[in-house]
């Protein structure tokens, strides 16, 4: 199952997305790339399940686990290709139920092995999201260095950081 270590921080508006944008590009990141995403999320006992619907068309289901925490931590998942997003919503929301909806418009750089995601999410606000794309085999601790050290080359202080999913952190400012 392919892995990654992932890390969230919480950035303060569209100020911010340009200074870790102008940070990335100093980097020698390649990008950016935007993107439309609309995930929903589906109950599920053993992980995650969402379905990622992308403004361009088509989509992909994606499972992973990994644990709710601040800073970085080790993410197993699987994608698979979806064509008719509307059909598959309905069919996974009709056997398991939803459990929330996540909007996002993301701005993708690419750090060598890194995903930079400069994400603005509806209902919440700036994020910054990185996954350090792991080998087969390799240890976490490579991956969270190379984490650690992009959190301080993109200035991100520890207090930034937040832990579990955006729609987590949705379900928390909802009555």
């Amino acid at each position: 199952m392919p892995r990654n270590i992932e890390i969230k921080a919480r950035l303060e508006g569209e100020r911010a997305l340009a200074e870790i944008a102008a940070r990335a590009a100093a980097l020698g990141a390649a990008g950016p790339q935007f993107i439309g995403q609309d995930d929903t999320f589906f109950n599920c006992p053993n992980g995650r399940l969402k379905l990622r619907a992308f403004a361009a068309g088509g989509g992909e289901l994606i499972f992973y686990r990994r644990a709710d925490a601040t800073g970085p931590k080790e993410s197993f998942y699987v994608l698979a290709p979806v064509a008719e997003c509307d059909a598959v919503r309905e069919a996974l929301t009709l056997a398991w139920g939803q459990v929330g909806r996540v909007v996002k418009r993301r701005e993708l750089w690419l750090a060598g092995r890194t995903r930079v995601h400069l994400d603005r999410v509806e209902g919440l606000g700036a994020f910054l999201e990185l996954e350090v794309v792991l080998r087969d085999g390799e240890a976490i601790e490579a991956g969270e260095a190379e984490a650690h050290g992009l959190l301080r080359a993109l200035e991100i202080a520890p207090a930034q950081l937040v832990e579990g999913a955006y729609v987590d952190l949705l379900s928390r400012t909802r009555p």
